[in-house]
């Protein structure tokens, strides 16, 4: 491996043999390069997908309700179904050891106003647990808290966006905010992964906002997270369970899809994943075609070089040199050429994803970019299938023969 004079025979083959090996190197180059960014488009597709779910709980299950669409049990079509506290109730008690956190919400658009600044907002009536739920980061002071609940507290945790609109200078924990005539105190400031429209928000307890509604226990969203440790099948059974018992606490049809609607990220998951494993399995087999490429390209060529070689090999073995010595210069020279021509594909891979960046953003590709280790046992499995396109024929060649060789055309 570090005998100076065959290292002296394989460049002066390489200088000699300029545009063969371009050609041979090539090939390698190429495939990496293709696999590369293939793979690192692939990943930027499943970063948007992961995105799409980062704003709410991955977890998450959200209950709605609208008009029946069909009459049943004697009742008419076209009610409208409002969701209550005893919906969110029966919902918790039946999820225990089934559910991470559970929170109903109260929704209403009202002024805000804070000195001579105001703007309308949506008010949201929660508990403690929706701070979870929605993935929420506290900036300053705190969320939403069971004593609060309980206290019928007038305190609002609001987001960012609010106090950007209203309360500028300073910081705005302790400061009383108007809301709908009602004087609350500010307790915290919050960030959302959803952007500035969740970021407009303003929470308050949702006791004191059903107070504020005239003792109304109406809710507009029930939201609750199941327990990760869940299968995707058991977690869509887990929805479907709850949709039933809303369904039937409010005689409604079990076929009404209007009424009653469960937006579970179970399904949405399972979907998410079925699609990202289509696209991993196909930029999967085009990579590895493109590796398969480079390979009997190479392997082409070292038949090519060999044969073109048989000669020198036939006075090699004249004048006493071993097959193995013949084998170790040709697999060596086949190493050298798939390690600089890997070597340049990779890097222009690499290079070619940093550029392109977030660029791709409008289709749906974040961030696009390989990891370490794939990069490194493509580039491996491409050595070592250099070194086996190399060996083969080498290894022939070397048991021709010298009268024989010699004789070649």
């Amino acid at each position: 491996m570090f005998d100076i004079d065959r290292w002296q025979e394989i460049f002066s083959s390489i200088r000699s043999n300029v545009l063969r090996t371009v050609l041979s190197g090539f090939t390698v180059a190429l495939g990496l390069f293709i696999f590369i960014v293939l793979f690192g488009i692939g990943n930027g597709l499943n970063n948007s997908f992961a995105q799409a779910f980062t704003r709410d709980a991955a977890n998450l299950i959200m209950v709605f309700t609208g008009r029946t669409s069909e009459a049943y049990a004697g009742l008419q079509s076209n009610r409208t179904i409002t969701l209550d506290n005893k919906d969110f109730d029966d919902i918790e008690k039946n999820s225990k050891g089934r559910s991470e956190y559970a929170s109903p919400r109260y929704t209403a658009n009202w002024m805000v106003k804070y000195g001579r600044e105001s703007g309308t907002y949506q008010i949201q009536g929660v508990n403690p647990d929706e701070k979870f739920l929605e993935n929420r980061n506290m900036m300053e002071g705190r969320y939403i808290t069971p004593m609060d609940i309980d206290r019928k507290a007038y305190v609002t945790s609001i987001g960012r966006m609010v106090q950007r609109d209203l309360i500028k200078d300073g910081s705005p924990i302790g400061k009383m905010i108007q809301i709908n005539g009602t004087m609350f105190r500010v307790v915290g400031v919050f960030s959302d992964a959803g952007g500035d429209w969740d970021e407009r928000h303003v929470v308050v307890p949702l006791s004191t906002l059903q107070q504020m509604k005239k003792g109304s226990d109406s809710l507009s969203t029930i939201m609750l997270s199941y327990d990760q440790k869940m299968s995707p099948d058991q977690a869509i059974k887990y929805g479907d369970e709850i949709e039933k018992k809303i369904k039937e606490r409010h005689s409604i049809s079990p076929n009404d899809k209007q009424a009653v609607v469960v937006r579970n990220n179970a399904k949405n998951n399972q979907e998410s994943f079925m699609f990202m494993f289509v696209i991993s399995a196909v930029v999967g087999f085009i990579g590895l075609g493109t590796l398969l490429a480079g390979i009997i390209g190479i392997s082409n060529i070292m038949v090519y070089i060999v044969k073109e070689r048989t000669k020198e090999i036939g006075i090699r073995k004249a004048i006493g040199a071993k097959p193995a010595g013949i084998v170790a210069l040709i697999l060596q020279e086949s190493i050298v050429i798939t390690v600089i021509s890997g070597l340049i594909g990779v890097g222009v891979g690499v290079l070619t994803l940093k550029l392109i960046g977030d660029s791709l953003e409008d289709y749906f590709i974040t961030d696009p970019s390989v990891g370490l280790g794939l990069i490194s046992t493509a580039f491996f499995c491409l050595i070592f299938a250099g070194a086996i396109a190399g060996f083969i024929p080498a290894y022939r060649a070397s048991k021709i023969k010298p009268i024989e060789a010699l004789r070649a055309e």
